[in-house]
């Protein structure tokens, strides 16, 4: 975008599968001149305007002035070990990186949730995701923008990833019988995830929801 304002981004979860997406897509916009990107290590990517912080989640540190937020944390129950380990990271994490980045002037946020996120769900995995973008929009960004992707397309095994039960076989079904099954509950590829958010996150106003479906379109 030439001749745009030059932009100050800050990404946390850029070593996931959707994080690696957000992160290759502001490291080639020209009108993106800074991302830092938050996280327990290092993203494999080396590129002049990128800068990494290790960070420890629970206790961010002041972070530098930035103008927009993307955050793609998240872990399944059994991977975490626990419920409560899970909300660690699905819930307090993810508030925690959006309080920061609020305190660093950040006006617009970005966030990958989840198909089925509510607050009053009975499935507790549904009930954090949804209790967790309440807390993001108490939080008074002027533009939140909420990705909810059904299941997830992407290589985890490139990424040291476990692939998780039943996803595979589920995925190829998906694939063959995809127009079997209602759009929203399609699988999606981890690139329109992300190229959802890059494009909806700098022009939306307000609160927007992206359901899976929206989200095949980019």
């Amino acid at each position: 975008m030439a001749g745009a304002a030059q932009r100050s981004v800050l990404l946390a979860g850029a070593t996931g599968l959707v994080g690696r997406e957000l992160l290759r897509g502001l490291l080639a916009d020209d009108s993106v001149a800074r991302v830092i990107v938050l996280g327990r290590r290092a993203p494999a990517e080396s590129h002049p305007k990128l800068e990494a912080m290790a960070v420890d989640f629970a206790q961010l540190p002041k972070l530098p002035k930035v103008d927009e937020c993307y955050i793609a944390l998240g872990t399944t129950i059994k991977v975490a070990g626990s419920q409560q380990a899970f909300r660690a990271v699905d819930y307090d994490a993810v508030v925690n990186v959006a309080k920061a980045a609020k305190a660093a002037g950040a006006r617009k946020l970005g966030v990958v949730s989840a198909m089925g996120a509510s607050a009053k769900s009975s499935v507790f995995y549904s009930r954090v995701k949804g209790e967790m973008e309440e807390a993001l929009a108490g939080l008074g960004f002027e533009t939140l923008v909420i990705a909810r992707p059904s299941m997830l397309a992407g290589d985890r095994e490139a990424l040291g990833q476990p692939v998780r039960p039943g996803e595979g076989l589920a995925l190829k079904v998906s694939n063959k019988l995809g127009w079997l099954i209602p759009r929203n509950y399609r699988s999606v590829s981890v690139r329109s995830v992300a190229n959802a958010l890059l494009r909806a996150v700098p022009s939306s106003k307000g609160r927007r929801v992206m359901l899976s479906g929206e989200l095949q379109d980019y």
